[in-house]
């Protein structure tokens, strides 16, 4: 990989085998709103500049990347298989193919890398709280093998001082897991509204489905403006790539 992009790359223990990273919203070609790096096809950018975009990521991860997986984002739980011909409607993706790369776009919602080195294989899961309290993250790791032996990274997402939710969505996460209410605390601006922490939250999920090695968390893309999309604070905005793949 010779061509540089300002990347975040998760500081973990992956094989060197495995390649992954997230974008931030700098070193594209976008034009505001979208400035400057935006890889979403669907927030009304110009096709023309997202694809100059994808095509800086693309020489980024040369040569070991031979096919990205973009994904149609809907919210839900379904894990797709990759390499596959065409667009696929699912929230994750999961190879054990060299050069497929495992993508999810995102600008609050959660995205987390997966490796198992002693399967093979990689995945990128997109987790909104929708799909992180419907399982999108249990999903992702029946794909993968023992979960002992995974590695999760949790990219940049919407800070725990910055995520306001109404009680609904603290009482969904309850249903599934009492000790979730740990990842809420009353909002300080709107009484009945809770701060819910989506890094704690994922850290929870993952930990009840065995995965022993988490990393990362710690980003706010609402208050980190400069480096990261954010749609909670701008409405009408670019998308960040996390990805991963095998060489």
């Amino acid at each position: 990989m010779t061509f540089e992009l300002p990347l975040i790359v998760p500081d973990w223990p992956a094989p060197s085998w495995v390649n992954a990273a997230s974008t931030t919203r700098v070193g594209g070609v976008s034009k505001s709103p979208w400035d400057s790096l935006n890889l979403g096809t669907h927030v009304g950018d110009d096709l023309e500049d997202v694809t100059k975009n994808r095509a800086l990521l693309g020489q980024w991860a040369e040569p070991g990347a031979q096919s990205f997986g973009w994904l149609n984002q809907v919210h839900g739980t379904h894990v797709a298989e990759l390499p596959q011909p065409g667009q696929v409607t699912a929230d994750a993706c999961v190879t054990s193919q060299p050069g497929a790369v495992c993508a999810v776009l995102t600008a609050d919602c959660l995205p987390v890398l997966f490796c198992d080195p002693s399967s093979g294989r990689v995945a990128a899961a997109h987790a909104g709280w929708r799909g992180l309290c419907d399982g999108v993250l249990e999903r992702t790791l029946e794909h993968l093998g023992n979960p002992a032996s995974v590695l999760a990274w949790l990219g940049p997402a919407i800070g725990p001082e910055q995520f306001e939710v109404g009680a609904e969505v603290r009482d969904a996460f309850l249903l599934s897991d009492p000790q979730a209410g740990r990842a809420f605390a009353p909002s300080p601006r709107h009484p009945g509204r809770y701060l819910a922490d989506i890094y704690e939250l994922a850290r929870q999920r993952l930990a009840a489905a065995g995965v022993l090695q988490v990393y990362g968390g710690g980003f706010c893309t609402v208050t980190d403006s400069d480096r990261f999309f954010s749609y909670r604070r701008d409405g009408q905005t670019g998308r960040m790539a996390s990805l991963i793949f095998i060489s």
